[in-house]
């Protein structure tokens, strides 16, 4: 096969061009060649020794992937037209015997995904060609060596064979020999296994293992592009927010070898140091090994600062070439190497993953230093650090007393900081089984691979017993902002008994442990976490603050609490963009009177909304005698009903609480402004479900209980039956309840007034804005500015004290987007209640359709991304843009806001800056995210506007 191969046709020089030569690209062409392909074409054209190679275009990735697993016109012979480039360039042949040459084929993707798709080594080897290399090399461990590696790597990656197959006879055999590593083999013992591993193939893909070596090229091809459709890279995808339809790049490269005695090695470092920012050269090497050894944590690799005493010229060497990349790229580079017989080869060089705290810190000094700007130190720090950086540690008292108490079980390697407690789990699919039904879960591992990506998507932490800070643990663990510790030698795990142990004692899955990625200590058991002081975080500060030099978009927080309030105060809010009145209700000693005042709210209701009726009739009318009477039976009725009595009782109780609520968020915020929403939920909520009711009553029935508690619940039952809606979210509730329940909402007004009034007595500066939920008519608006108007002006006749107050809406349904102009005649603001607005305009009931089938159309690329996570700018969004343009047409002063949880989604957020909104409003704990990522949306714009000039 080798032969017809060769002599294929030559390169059609019109085809479409899918390879380019290492010395053909730039690191500007990351989309076309992928980040490592970029990365080595940089490194070639600034004269970095970096082995020859080409890079096959994510785009030949796509058009095979759309052909359905077959090679674009003309990509194959471009490949071996370059493969013959690298031949000339090395001085060695591909598939040669005497002169063999090998080759690397790895992944690489614009974005960064280590260890999410594949990569094969050592390409190019058969019992010819590793014959040859022993010969050229006078060592016949090294080729022996280097064939064992390449067989079950391919085995695995491109014939689809479980690793483990493999992983299992290399076990046993360093078994019987009584060695615990690799590098202890014999060459005997290395044969045997190559043999063996031929064996496992042919017995597992029912073929033998390829010798030829363009066939093994094709295939390992062909095994990167299908990778880039994963499980595992899919998964990191849909984590990071990575686009499905970017493709991979494949690089070729001639292989160096870390694996040709103590002279020789592999390595990766870092410009700095990924877990603190630290200005310093950071990373790990093993001598007399390949790359996979490293990555993977088959062994514990050594710091790269003991190079500089191993090999000091290739260590200095190496210091000059990564002080070089970081002023090139002026980012923190990520860089890996090998050294075959004392020379220094780069292989790839890519913008480091750090984690939260680096990547702030690093942003920061590199402004500080002269190499970025302001605007792109704002750009460097992705949101999702913000969270990160407010992860929870250990409280340092409950860690001592448990390191006093015995159950410091073991210490490894603090690969990713954080604190995480949860159930030990050995197995990645049942981490994720029982992550994703709400378990706190721990995945232990010998050491992960990307296999294992789900698990750890879904673990609060993740512990392996070997890797380093380099492993692939590690970095997963970082970008995903997950504590992890790695590299705990101590640790015994025993994947079939589903255990582990260190220091004499045992720990069986489903046991409690804790771990902390910041100092990579092992606890049994659950050590209490506190969130870290956010003003202690001085670098994150300074970020917030250049990013408030910039951003237009306001940030408020949603907060139904005093001590809401204050925490949101503390990370930078501007306002309470939503205080949701109902979560006061549910609190144990209002329930009852709530309960109280629906039980008796229909009756009590209908007597007042005729008696306010006839009153304004009457009002209208005084010489009508008829009427006058008429009001005055209504009134004497009213005034004797037991029903009214209760409701009004209740609400009498409710009005003080209520007014001490908004005291205490009103004064938390002074001079800011506070956005209080009416009480919005059905009321049936506020009550026990029905199906209990029928249990609770029909078992007082049997047993023949107490009379009166019989009947108490019997007329709780009757109530609970009412009120009951076949789609009690699109029943009564919002203003719908407001109008039919009119005393509620003079309740509420009452207290948010007397409690501004109170508070202006004192002296403190306060805000109110009244908001209306559900409005779907402008009339409703209308009735419902009336009332307040009415209920407000009551309690400020009372007083001297001048409020400013606001009346406003939410927009949560389509009709009222569609009819803002109409609404704001009535609105001084307007506030998107993107949660609901995005149930209705899809018709999805947000707990179904997430627990049903949103996921999975998400993962089926029906939908690009879950639309209550991320705003839908195609439909919701259109309907927002509507409603702003609409609105101030008919009130150009309308402020306009977001209090939906989309409000702390940076996407989200650069939409909302885009149509010009006034503010976003988000949970207390994300106003720092939506602080940088408002900033990001104003510096992004300008970039855009600039590229259109």
């Amino acid at each position: 096969m080798a032969q017809t191969l060769a002599d294929q046709q030559t390169v059609d020089r019109t085809a479409h061009k899918w390879v380019y030569l290492f010395d053909e690209g730039n690191a500007s062409m990351r989309e076309l060649l992928g980040g490592k392909g970029a990365g080595v074409a940089e490194m070639t054209r600034a004269g970095l020794p970096v082995p020859p190679g080409f890079t096959i275009t994510t785009e030949a990735c796509n058009a095979y992937l759309a052909a359905g697993g077959s090679f674009p016109p003309g990509l194959w012979d471009q490949a071996r037209e370059s493969l013959r480039t690298i031949e000339r360039k090395t001085g060695k042949k591909f598939g040669d015997a005497a002169n063999p040459l090998l080759v690397s084929v790895r992944s690489g993707a614009k974005f960064s995904m280590p260890g999410m798709m594949d990569t094969v080594l050592n390409l190019g080897l058969n019992d010819q060609t590793a014959r040859g290399l022993a010969d050229l090399t006078q060592n016949r461990r090294f080729a022996c060596d280097a064939y064992r590696r390449f067989i079950p790597m391919y085995g695995k990656i491109v014939l689809g064979i479980s690793g483990d197959r493999f992983e299992h006879r290399l076990d046993a055999t360093k078994r019987e020999l009584g060695v615990t590593s690799d590098a202890d083999l014999s060459v005997d013992a290395l044969r045997r296994l190559v043999a063996d591993f031929k064996d496992i193939i042919r017995g597992e893909a029912g073929r033998d293992f390829p010798s030829d070596p363009y066939e093994q090229l094709q295939g390992a091809i062909q095994a990167v592009f299908r990778s880039w459709n994963g499980d595992r890279a899919r998964a990191y995808r849909r984590s990071e927010g990575i686009a499905d339809d970017l493709g991979t790049a494949v690089n070729v490269q001639a292989m160096v070898f870390g694996n040709m005695g103590d002279d020789s090695g592999t390595g990766v470092a870092f410009t700095r140091d990924p877990s603190t920012g630290e200005a310093r050269l950071y990373g790990e090497y093993l001598l007399n090994a390949q790359g996979e050894d490293v990555v993977a944590g088959i062994r514990t690799p050594q710091p790269i600062s003991t190079l500089d005493t191993e090999m000091p010229r290739a260590y200095e060497q190496f210091q000059e070439i990564a002080s070089r990349m970081e002023r090139h790229y002026r980012d923190m580079q990520d860089l890996e190497f090998t050294i075959e017989r004392g020379r220094l080869y780069m292989l790839q060089t890519r913008n480091g993953k750090r984690t939260a705290a680096a990547a702030v810190k690093v942003a920061v000094d590199m402004v500080q230093e002269g190499l970025i700007s302001k605007e792109e130190a704002l750009l460097r720090v992705d949101p999702r650090h913000v969270v990160q950086l407010l992860l929870p540690r250990f409280v340092e008292d409950a860690r001592h007393r448990a390191v006093d108490d015995g159950r410091l079980l073991a210490k490894g390697l603090n690969a990713s900081p954080g604190a995480a407690v949860g159930k030990a789990v050995f197995d990645a699919d049942r981490a994720a089984e029982r992550g994703s039904a709400g378990e706190a879960v721990i995945l232990v591992r010998p050491e992960t691979s990307p296999d294992d990506v789900h698990g750890m998507i879904a673990a609060k932490g993740i512990l392996t017993a070997r890797g380093g800070a380099t492993s692939h643990a590690a970095v997963v663990a970082r970008g995903m902002g997950k504590p992890c510790v790695a590299g705990v030698d101590a640790l015994r795990i025993d994947l079939g008994a589903r255990t582990m142990s260190a220091a004499g004692k045992t720990v069986s899955e489903g046991d409690e442990i804790s771990i902390d990625g910041a100092t990579g200590e092992v606890f049994l058991g659950a050590i209490d976490a506190i969130a870290p002081k956010f003003n202690e975080e001085r670098e994150l500060a300074q970020i917030l603050e250049w990013a408030d030099g910039i951003r237009r978009l306001q940030v408020w927080a949603n907060g139904d609490y005093p001590r809401d309030a204050e925490r949101a105060r503390e990370y930078g809010a501007q306002g309470i963009g939503l205080c949701r009145t109902e979560h006061m209700f549910f609190e144990e000693e209002r329930l009852p009177i709530v309960q109280q005042m629906i039980l008796s709210a229909d009756d009590a209701s209908e007597l007042d909304v005729e008696l306010q009726t006839l009153e304004e009739e009457a009002a209208a009318n005084a010489s009508d005698t008829r009427l006058q009477e008429r009001l005055k039976r209504v009134r004497e009725r009213r005034d004797s009903s037991d029903a009214v009595r209760r409701y009004h009782d209740a609400l009498g109780k409710l009005l003080p609480i209520q007014k001490e609520d908004f005291k205490g968020v009103l004064a938390a915020m002074q001079g800011l402004p506070v956005v209080i929403r009416l009480i919005d939920p059905p009321l049936h909520e506020f009550l026990p479900s029905f199906e209990e009711l029928i249990v609770h009553v029909t078992t007082l029935r049997i047993q023949g209980g107490d009379q009166a508690e019989l009947k108490k619940q019997e007329e709780l039952l009757a109530a609970v039956n009412r009120m009951r809606e076949q789609n009690p979210m699109l029943g009564l509730r919002g203003i719908r309840l407001g109008i039919l329940y009119p005393a509620i909402i003079d309740m509420q007004v009452r207290a948010i007034m007397m409690a501004a009034v109170e508070l202006t007595q004192d002296g403190v500066d306060v805000r109110p804005e009244i908001m209306v939920p559900l409005v779907g008519h402008a009339n409703e608006m209308t009735v419902a500015r009336d009332r307040i108007e009415r209920a407000a002006l009551e309690v400020l006749s009372e007083s001297s004290v001048e409020i400013h107050y606001k009346i406003g809406t939410m927009i949560e349904i389509p009709r009222a987007a569609l009819t803002a102009g109409e609404i704001a005649r009535d609105a001084e603001f307007f506030s998107f209640g993107t949660n609901d607005l995005t149930q209705t305009t899809y018709g999805y009931s947000r707990d179904d359709a997430e627990g049903r089938f949103l996921l999975r159309y998400v993962e089926r690329g029906i939908l690009p991304t879950n639309p209550f996570q991320e705003l839908d700018r195609d439909g919701v969004g259109k309907l927002m843009r509507m409603a702003v343009e609409a609105g101030r047409e008919t009130r150009p002063d309308l402020e306009i806001g977001i209090c939906g949880e989309h409000g702390g989604d940076p996407s989200s957020v650069e939409f909302c800056n885009q149509i010009g909104l006034n503010y976003v409003s988000c949970s207390p704990f994300r106003v720092p995210v939506a602080r940088l990522a408002a900033a990001q949306a104003v510096i992004t714009e300008g970039a855009e506007k600039s590229d259109t000039r």
